[in-house]
């Protein structure tokens, strides 16, 4: 990795159609313009906020790039839009959805971007899988762990029966 390549790990849910299948051509579309790195297991989970939707497949995945934070959530929200998302759906069944978690050890603060993730504390479906690929990386702003964020979360948002249901052994892309 270079001084200027960012290491980034992405969110990604998907509620809608062959949801395995979204999943796998989003990492796909995603690897044409950054370079993967781990890739977690798929965990079922239900949704939240909105909870008359069907049950999310959700992932982790590290990624190395040379964008800049806005141009990254430009190319996700371009690989929503081609996957079928319509724009400020939020809370709402999607094919996918991809947040990033973090980019490096920036913390951004503008209109279109939070960076970290500014609920990824509180969402289980979140940190499950990111715990699977990094346990040990620290949130800049509250300088925990992600390991000790899961131990933290409270209202297990998103888990089912408490715990989330993993469908599927991390294997590679």
């Amino acid at each position: 990795m270079s001084a200027d390549e960012k290491t980034v790990y992405l969110s990604l849910g998907s509620n809608l159609g062959d949801r395995e299948a979204n999943l796998k051509r989003a990492i796909e579309l995603l690897s044409h313009k950054v370079r993967l790195g781990l890739v977690s297991s798929i965990y079922e989970t239900e949704p939240v906020g909105n909870i008359g939707q069907p049950k999310f497949l959700n992932l982790a995945c590290q990624v190395f790039t040379w964008l800049a934070a806005k141009d990254l959530l430009a190319l996700n929200k371009g690989i929503e839009s081609r996957m079928g998302r319509a724009p400020n759906t939020s809370n709402l069944p999607r094919s996918i959805d991809i947040d990033i978690l973090f980019y490096g050890s920036d913390v951004i603060n503008t209109a279109e971007l939070t960076i970290p993730h500014p609920r990824m504390a509180e969402r289980a479906f979140v940190l499950v899988p990111l715990n699977e690929v990094a346990p040990e990386l620290v949130h800049p702003v509250s300088g925990k762990t992600v390991a000790q964020m899961l131990k933290e979360v409270t209202g297990i948002q998103g888990v089912e029966n408490g715990r989330v249901k993993k469908l599927y052994n991390n294997r590679s892309w």
